[in-house]
């Protein structure tokens, strides 16, 4: 009933590629839908800050529901692609949005945003899960630290092409913007041809216990998932709520163009790339919680150190310096959250994660720039750093009284 090594190895490679393609149609439009906000359609610092957060009210909507239906699923492939296509779609949409008034332009893009963040919170999850039945346990940190080490590469490479060819254009026309985001949606459909090559073996589900958020609260007495739970929740706060800051301060205080925009995802690209497996071998030397948080200590040190300068070759080396704890929080948040939550009903414990984590991903960014908005740009960055650092201890707290049950009595697996 189990996967074959020879069906393991042919669904990694699908994934690379279906990533790769991910990394092209998601990843190029997240990083210039601020550019088109603020240098094309003239967004208000508020309406920055609803671009961030809004996606994430959409995943705490969709996630009760998504978990239901996925849990049900016996095959999970066909509805993850439909959900990915439906969230693709809305890049199109968004190269719709210069052809219409200017005063509602800006608007326009907040609902669009907010509107692709429905499909693509239950793609995401559905992913997730579909994912976690395709992958055994015992493959995972190296094959994520591979695949993550591949798409940062692909990522590097499209974001320099596109910001170098992108700076030879007026960055307040619309233009260049709808030709990336038509590119940007064919790749998409690429990306759903090649999930749709994984080969999945159907599960039978007990139909009985399905424990989603609203239903029962007994997910949570599950130790280890709880308190990672309260740790990722506090890490995450202090992290989301930075999110439109950076966007505003490299923008509107360092003048970025869509070129230095860019070569910032670039050389934080390089760093996580070349340090993938460095965060990969450490955490299996270490254990995620550990290395988990010396990420998050890492991470607190990017919002402080940004505000120090406007110089663009400082932005541009800090964000090289934070992309190697970027690498290693993005990873092992995944990791550990596969690891701490059991086989059995997996997806009603990711659901729960994602709906918190996403609650968190509304309020943060809104919180940020209140702060910004009420007193400055240095003390808005200056909480954040503190809560990422308060954040990023806790998961020591984790070592200490939780990974030392060694997580046996539930999980029957190895970390």
């Amino acid at each position: 009933m189990g996967y074959s090594p020879e069906i393991i190895k042919q669904n990694e490679k699908y994934s690379i590629l279906n990533g790769a393609a991910s990394t092209f149609s998601n990843g190029i439009v997240t990083s210039y839908i601020p550019l088109l906000a603020i240098s094309v359609v003239g967004a208000s610092n508020q309406q920055v800050g609803l671009i961030s957060s809004l996606p994430s009210l959409m995943t705490v909507i969709a996630m009760i529901p998504g978990a239901w239906w996925i849990n049900r699923l016996e095959q999970k492939k066909g509805f993850t692609a439909a959900s990915i296509f439906a969230a693709r779609f809305f890049i199109f949409l968004l190269l719709l949005i210069p052809f219409f008034n200017k005063e509602w332009q800006a608007w326009m893009l907040v609902g669009i945003v907010a509107a692709m963040g429905l499909p693509n919170a239950i793609a995401t999850l559905s992913w997730q899960s579909f994912i976690g039945d395709l992958i055994p346990d015992e493959r995972r940190g190296s094959f994520f630290s591979e695949r993550n080490r591949v798409l940062t590469l692909v990522g590097m490479i499209v974001t320099f092409l596109i910001g170098f060819i992108m700076q030879f254009y007026d960055k307040h026309s619309p233009g260049p913007y709808q030709v990336v985001f038509f590119i940007c949606f064919l790749f998409g459909l690429i990306e759903v041809y090649y999930l749709i090559k994984h080969k999945e073996i159907p599960l039978k589900r007990v139909k009985k216990s399905s424990k989603g958020f609203g239903k029962s609260f007994e997910i949570f007495k599950h130790k280890p998932y709880f308190y990672f739970l309260v740790c990722a929740i506090l890490f995450n706060f202090g992290w989301q709520m930075a999110w439109p800051l950076f966007n505003i301060y490299q923008i509107n205080y360092a003048h970025a163009s869509a070129f230095w925009i860019s070569l910032f995802t670039v050389a934080n690209q390089i760093s996580q790339m070349a340090s993938y497996k460095w965060w990969g071998r450490s955490a299996e030397k270490w254990g995620n919680s550990v290395m988990l948080s010396v990420a998050g200590i890492g991470m607190a040190s990017a919002p402080i150190l940004t505000v120090l300068s406007k110089n663009l070759i400082y932005l541009t080396l800090i964000n090289f310096l934070t992309g190697i704890f970027v690498a290693g929080t993005v990873m092992l948040l995944f990791n550990q959250l596969l690891h701490v939550s059991p086989d059995e009903n997996r997806t009603s414990f990711i659901a729960n994660y994602n709906l918190l984590i996403a609650g968190m991903g509304f309020i943060a960014p809104q919180f940020g720039v209140y702060l910004l908005e009420a007193y400055s740009m240095n003390s808005a960055m200056i909480i954040s750093t503190i809560l990422r650092l308060v954040g990023g201890i806790s998961f020591l707290i984790v070592v200490i009284y939780i990974d030392r049950q060694k997580l046996r009595p539930i999980k029957r697996r190895s970390a």
